[in-house]
């Protein structure tokens, strides 16, 4: 099995995914729990359903190797987004135990599936460390940036640090801000997509000045997102290979800055199966190797 992903555009070989139907599970389940889970409402089942097909047809089609984490009693609704219990680097994958209480065991079913498909474990990042893989971006290979919020403490990043060490050679500790609060999913990959290895979708009016900065200065073209659709998910943008991103329909401004920088923008209908639990289409995978 091949395994390894420093990078966030390189060609995606091999992709994790859940679909709703282990993760969702049924609109009874749903209508039982979407509270808890604080998502903006109750998903419909068959509108998520419709949704997914569409984006899974797209993964299907652009990545050739695609795997599916079965139906555990250790997750919830969550577990869709299987982007956030783990990374995945070249030495093996890194556990998280995440700030969202809901999710604190969604890791444990995550690491069985992938060691029996031969992905070895790395580590795993120990109470009271906490991290999300939202907030854990490679500007490349060797070069981590790291958001420092809610849901990634301090503890985490240092244990992070020591896992990593031989195979990383900067790491950028972003600050993240309050925003709207201790409840809401804000992670720095809220406020940045890498799209192409010199362009990334930013909402600027969360980033710090000397991480902006640093983007500019490695040659980053910023194409930024507006309020009213980073609101929508709209800075949240999955690239399958260089300059090759699917999207969340709906937000028409920033595609159309995608576009005119180059980019080759795919998107689908979301709001049941990502706007309503805050995950896009970053936040539905986890690629296990990039080119």
């Amino acid at each position: 099995m091949n395994y390894g992903c420093q990078s966030m555009v390189g060609k995606i070989e091999s992709i994790l995914l859940k679909k709703p139907e282990q993760a969702f599970i049924s609109q009874e389940n749903l209508e039982k729990t979407w509270e808890e889970f604080k998502y903006f409402g109750c998903p419909d089942y068959e509108k998520v359903l419709e949704e997914y097909a569409v984006f899974e047809k797209f993964i299907k089609e652009n990545v050739p190797n695609v795997y599916y984490l079965p139906e555990d009693d250790r997750t919830g609704l969550d577990s869709i987004y299987t982007h956030d219990p783990l990374k995945i680097t070249k030495k093996g994958a890194i556990y998280f135990p995440m700030g969202k209480a809901l999710r604190g065991r969604e890791w444990m079913a995550t690491r069985a599936y992938l060691e029996s498909i031969g992905v070895p474990t790395l580590g795993v990042i120990e109470k009271p460390g906490k991290m999300e893989g939202g907030d854990v971006v490679w500007l490349d290979e060797r070069t981590v940036a790291i958001g420092r919020g809610y849901r990634t403490n301090d503890e985490g990043i240092r244990q992070f640090k020591e896992l990593t060490k031989d195979i990383i050679d900067e790491y950028i500790i972003v600050p993240m801000p309050h925003g709207d609060g201790e409840d809401c999913c804000l992670h720095l990959m809220s406020i940045i997509s890498l799209v192409d290895t010199d362009k990334a979708v930013v909402y600027s009016k969360y980033m710090p000045v000397f991480f902006r900065e640093l983007l500019i200065e490695r040659g980053i073209q910023l194409i930024e997102c507006n309020d009213k659709e980073y609101d929508y998910l709209g800075s949240n943008v999955l690239a399958v290979a260089p300059g090759k991103v699917i999207t969340i329909a709906g937000n028409p401004d920033i595609v159309e800055k995608m576009r005119a920088a180059g980019v080759d923008v795919t998107t689908y209908e979301g709001p049941e199966v990502s706007y309503k639990g805050t995950g896009g289409p970053t936040c539905l995978t986890c690629p296990i190797t990039r080119l």
